[in-house]
C-alpha cells in the first residue's frame, strides 16, 4: 500500500496538526501489529447513515486515570485515594483544555472528529457514583469501573471523503506524525485465528421469565413504567484468540455504526458493535440518539418488510419509545439552555443484520459553563438501557440481576481538549478475559409485555454476537 504523503491540512489551527493521505489503511492490522501504540479503535462499520462516517485508531497512549471497584482512583497504577471519577476527569480536562482560547478556531462541522484528548471507558457500575441511592451494585474485579487514557494522536479514516487523516496535538506533531505516516502503509492482514468453543452457558430462561413478571409487579404497583432487564451468556474458549480477531468477526456478523475495540492488556478487552450513541457534543450542540423498540429480522424480504411496518406502528413499542424520548429530553435539560432541547428526528426505522430498531434524535444547546464530564454525568447510563424513571429502574435492575454488567450498557468514546466528545452505548458487546468470553442482551419490559416474547428479543439481540463465535443461534 502506497500512502502518499499528501499536503498538510489545517496546519495553522492552534492545538493540533492534521495531514491527509489518499490511501485507506487497515486499522485493525495496524492495531494487531502495534497493540501498545494503538490500543483502542472506534469504527463505523455499518454504512448508509450520517453516523457511519469515521473510523478512529487512537495512538500513543499516555497517562491513564482509573477507578476501581472500591472507588479508589489511580494514575498509571499509582493510587491517588478515593474520589469521584468524573470529577477527576473534569479536573484533568480543565488543566489541559483548549476550549477557552481555541474552541472557535474552526467550525465544529469542519474539524476532524478527534483532535487530541482522552479515550474514555465507563462501566455500567459507575452508576454507584453518579446515583448513590442505587445500592447492591456488584463489580467485576478483573475490569476497571471506569478509565480515561490521555491520547495525543489518531489515524482517522473518513469514509465519506474517502481519505485518511493523521491528527496530532501540535506539541508532539514533529515526533509522532512521521511514525503515523510510516505505519499507515502496513498491508492488510487476513483473519486466520480459529475459534474453538468449549461450552456455551446461557443464563437460565426460567429465571429471566420470572424477573419479567416481577418487573410487571413493580409496574402495577406504580414504581416504574418500564425496566430494561438483561441476561448473560458465558462462553469459555479452548484456544486463545486475540481481541482484534474477535472484533473483526463481530463486525462481520453484526455491522453497526458505533463499533469499538478497547484492549486493557493481560487478555482483557471490550469488543463492541453497537448501533447506539449515548451522547455527542460539537461546539455547543449536544445530541443523543435513543434506540427503543426492537423486532427481529426475517430472511424473507416480504416478511421482513412486514416486520418493520409492524414495529413502527405497534402501540407498545411506540409508547415505550415516546416515554424514553421524554427521559432523554429531561437528561439533556440538566445541561442545556432552557427551551433549547428539541426532538430533531422522530421514530425513524434503522435496520441492522439481525434486528429492526426505532430511533430518534434529541439535541439541545449547552449552557456556557457546562464541561464534558458534566454532560456525561447528566446522561449516563442511557435511559434506553435502564428504563423510566431511571434511578428507580437501576435499583430494580440491581436487585433482580444480582450480577455486574461491567461493559454492557456502559460506554466507550472520546473527549477532546476543546470539549467536543462522542460516546456510544455498549450493547452488542463481547467482554474478553483471557479465554473467557461473556455477553449480555436485554429487553425493555412494560406492563403488557409477553414474557416469552421478551426472552425471544434477548436471543435476537445476542444472535450476531454468538455468530461471531461460530455459534448458530
Amino acid at each position: 500500500m502506497n500512502a502518499n504523503p499528501a499536503h498538510t491540512l489545517n496546519a495553522s489551527i492552534p492545538g493540533y496538526v492534521c495531514r491527509r493521505l489518499t490511501a485507506l489503511p487497515d486499522l485493525t492490522a495496524l492495531h494487531a501489529q502495534y497493540p501498545q501504540r494503538y490500543p483502542h479503535l472506534l469504527a463505523s462499520v455499518a454504512r448508509g447513515t450520517p453516523r457511519a462516517r469515521y473510523d478512529i485508531l487512537f495512538a500513543f497512549p499516555g497517562d491513564t486515570l482509573t477507578l476501581d471497584a472500591d472507588h479508589r482512583l489511580s494514575r498509571n497504577g499509582q493510587m491517588l485515594g478515593t474520589g469521584d471519577f468524573l470529577d477527576a476527569l473534569d479536573s484533568e480536562w480543565r488543566q489541559q483544555s483548549t476550549a477557552a482560547d481555541e474552541g472557535d478556531a474552526m467550525p465544529a462541522e469542519a474539524a476532524p472528529p478527534f483532535t487530541g484528548g482522552w479515550f474514555v471507558f465507563l462501566g455500567y457500575e459507575l452508576v454507584s457514583q453518579i446515583e448513590p441511592t442505587v445500592t447492591g451494585i456488584r463489580h467485576e474485579p478483573a475490569f476497571p469501573v471506569a478509565c480515561a487514557t490521555r491520547i495525543p494522536a489518531a489515524i482517522i479514516i473518513d469514509h465519506l471523503a474517502q481519505h485518511t487523516l493523521l491528527v496530532c496535538e501540535t506539541e508532539r506533531a514533529n515526533e509522532i506524525l512521521p511514525v503515523l505516516e510510516a505505519d499507515a502503509q502496513i498491508p492488510t492482514t487476513p483473519n486466520t485465528e480459529e475459534i474453538v468453543i468449549a461450552q456455551i452457558h446461557e443464563e437460565e430462561p426460567a429465571r429471566f421469565l420470572e424477573q419479567v413478571r416481577r418487573v410487571q409487579d413493580y409496574i402495577r404497583a406504580g414504581d416504574v413504567f418500564q425496566v430494561n432487564l438483561s441476561r448473560r451468556w458465558h462462553i469459555p474458549l479452548r484456544l486463545p484468540v486475540s481481541p482484534v480477531s474477535l472484533y473483526r468477526r463481530l463486525c462481520a456478523t453484526n455491522p453497526a455504526p458505533f463499533a469499538g475495540l478497547m484492549t486493557l492488556g493481560n487478555g482483557r478487552a471490550v469488543i463492541s458493535s453497537s448501533p447506539e450513541r449515548l451522547v455527542e457534543v460539537r461546539g455547543r450542540t449536544v445530541r443523543t440518539r435513543p434506540i427503543a423498540g426492537t423486532y427481529p429480522r426475517s430472511q424473507d424480504p416480504i416478511e421482513d418488510e412486514a416486520l418493520s411496518r409492524d414495529l413502527l406502528r405497534h402501540p407498545k413499542e411506540r409508547a415505550e419509545h415516546v416515554m424514553l424520548i421524554d427521559l432523554e429530553r429531561n437528561d439533556l435539560g440538566r445541561v442545556c439552555h432552557t427551551g433549547s432541547v428539541q426532538v430533531k428526528e422522530f421514530m425513524a426505522l434503522e435496520s441492522y443484520r439481525h434486528v429492526h430498531h426505532i430511533v430518534s434524535e434529541v439535541n439541545g444547546e449547552l449552557r456556557g459553563d457546562v464541561t464534558p464530564a458534566q454532560v456525561i454525568r447528566a446522561v449516563f447510563p442511557g435511559g434506553t438501557i435502564t428504563g423510566c424513571p431511571k434511578v428507580r429502574c437501576m435499583q430494580i435492575i440491581a436487585a433482580l440481576e444480582q450480577a455486574p454488567r461491567t461493559a454492557y450498557t456502559g460506554s466507550i468514546g472520546y473527549v477532546n481538549r476543546d470539549g467536543s466528545l462522542d460516546m456510544n452505548i455498549l450493547i452488542r458487546t463481547l467482554i474478553q478475559n483471557g479465554n473467557e468470553i461473556s455477553l449480555r442482551a436485554g429487553a425493555g419490559i412494560v406492563a403488557d409485555s409477553i414474557p416469552k416474547r421478551e426472552l425471544a428479543e434477548t436471543r435476537a439481540k445476542a444472535k450476531g454476537m454468538l455468530a461471531a463465535l461460530g455459534v448458530a443461534a
